[in-house]
């Protein structure tokens, strides 16, 4: 299947190497089009890798983290660009403290919905991935990029929504991407374990079992994409301000992934195609030739 669409809407640089990141990197090299769009410049992001805390890298961050999307970008195959907010940073606290003003989380849904559905007319994605009602997790901007995923799925196709941003678009699927499965992170523990190896899963396994539903249980679509997992791996590393390289995401092996879990994992959450299933295929009740009628 080729000279098909595919849009994933992500809050920061670095989301789309952790969340569905082969599966893009799968389609782009079988021919189809596939366009990361990123929300925010991750300005606020941490500098979560000992190696780049050094001087230079902190005061240069957007320069920096826009260097290290671009690599990224280019170890999945993709096109990217940037929707052009700030970062909202990642509150912590009890009570937690205001979102910077200016923020992306503390925009109008229905203005930025306006840029986004700008973007979506001019792309014309037959497939949509963006994250759940829980963003993936709460943090405030996913919780945006959720809500205008959404309301953009909704109205790109209305010629009355925002007519100034182009002619309208209906793109046809829209899925939730599951980046972190439990049962792959107990697979992934056991086997460190076995081998003698340290692991790093194990606070992440009890954070997950003590607050989180069983994802698979939402899971409709898992596309068997190992044979980009080492992009997904070149990806991630590319991010190098954000992803310690002997942190959780790099703890196993590219080949022993391939082994315990070959798939990536997907709600389908809204279609206005038929399908069946479950599906191991996006583009699943999508005809390439009735996706090139549309164009």
């Amino acid at each position: 299947m080729s000279g098909l669409r595919l849009m994933a809407i992500h809050a920061h640089p670095d989301d789309e190497s952790s969340k569905g990141a082969a599966t893009m990197a799968k389609y782009a090299d079988e021919g189809n089009d596939v366009l990361v769009v990123t929300c925010t410049g991750g300005e606020r992001g941490s500098i979560l890798n000992p190696a780049m805390d050094r001087p230079g890298v902190l005061d240069n961050m957007v320069e920096v983290r826009r260097e290290e999307m671009a690599k990224a970008a280019d170890a999945l195959g993709v096109e990217q660009m940037w929707l052009g907010y700030v970062d909202s940073g990642l509150p912590e606290g009890d009570p937690l403290p205001p979102l910077p003003e200016g923020c992306f989380a503390k925009q109008d849904p229905v203005e930025v919905t306006k840029y986004l559905v700008q973007v979506i007319r001019e792309f014309r994605p037959h497939v949509i991935i963006t994250y759940d009602e829980n963003g993936g997790y709460p943090h405030p901007d996913h919780l945006m990029v959720h809500e205008i995923s959404m309301l953009a799925w909704e109205k790109s196709g209305d010629p009355e929504f925002a007519p100034e941003a182009g002619q309208p678009w209906t793109p046809l699927k829209l899925y939730y991407s599951h980046g972190f499965v439990l049962q792959r992170m107990k697979l992934f523990d056991e086997r460190l374990r076995a081998e003698g190896k340290r692991s790093p899963y194990g606070p992440m396994i009890k954070r997950w079992e003590e607050n989180r539903a069983d994802i698979m249980a939402r899971v409709t679509t898992q596309v068997e994409c190992s044979d980009y997992f080492s992009n997904r791996e070149q990806a991630l590393l590319a991010h190098a301000t954000q992803i310690d390289p002997a942190g959780a995401f790099l703890a196993t092996s590219v080949e022993v992934q391939q082994e315990l879990w070959p798939t990536e994992e997907f709600e389908l959450a809204r279609t206005r195609v038929s399908t069946h299933m479950p599906e191991d295929d996006l583009f699943a009740g999508i005809a390439t030739d009735a996706a090139k009628d549309e164009d």
